[in-house]
C-alpha cells in the first residue's frame, strides 16, 4: 500500500523527474496493491505536469488492475478544469470509474464536529 497526500504525490514526482528517479518512483506508485491519493485539488495550484503525471500513474495501475483510491472535496465534473486538461481528466475518470465506485459524502466535516464537541466539553468543565 502506498499513501500520499496529493501535494506530496506531485512533489515526489517532480523531484524524481529532476533527479532521474522518476522510473523508480513510478514503480512504487504503480506496483503497490493499493494507492491512496488524499485531498486531490486541496491546493489551489497544481504543477503544470499534474494531469500528465496523474494520467500516467492511473493508466499503468488500470492496465495491471491495481486498486486506487482518490479523495477530493471537488466534484468530478470540475476535474478537467482543475487539472487544466479535459482530455486527461476524462481518461483518468474513465479508468477510475470503469471498475470503481464513486462515494459522495455530504454534511459537516467530522473534524469540525469533533472540535465543537471538544470545545463544548471544555466549556462545561470551566
Amino acid at each position: 500500500m502506498a499513501y500520499r497526500e496529493a501535494q506530496g504525490f506531485f512533489e515526489d514526482i517532480f523531484e524524481a523527474a529532476q533527479t532521474g528517479k522518476r522510473k523508480k518512483l513510478f514503480k512504487l506508485f504503480c506496483g503497490a496493491d493499493l494507492l491512496v491519493i488524499d485531498d486531490l485539488f486541496l491546493q489551489k495550484r497544481l504543477p503544470q505536469t499534474a494531469a500528465e503525471d496523474l494520467l500516467d500513474v492511473i493508466l499503468e495501475r488500470y492496465r495491471h488492475r491495481k486498486s486506487t483510491m482518490i479523495t477530493s472535496n471537488r466534484p468530478i465534473e470540475d476535474w478537467g478544469k482543475l487539472l487544466g486538461d479535459n482530455a486527461a481528466a476524462s481518461a483518468i475518470l474513465d479508468r477510475l470509474l470503469h471498475r470503481g465506485h464513486l462515494l459522495k459524502f455530504e454534511g459537516k466535516s467530522y473534524r469540525l464536529k469533533e472540535a465543537s464537541k471538544r470545545l463544548a466539553l471544555e466549556k462545561k468543565k470551566n
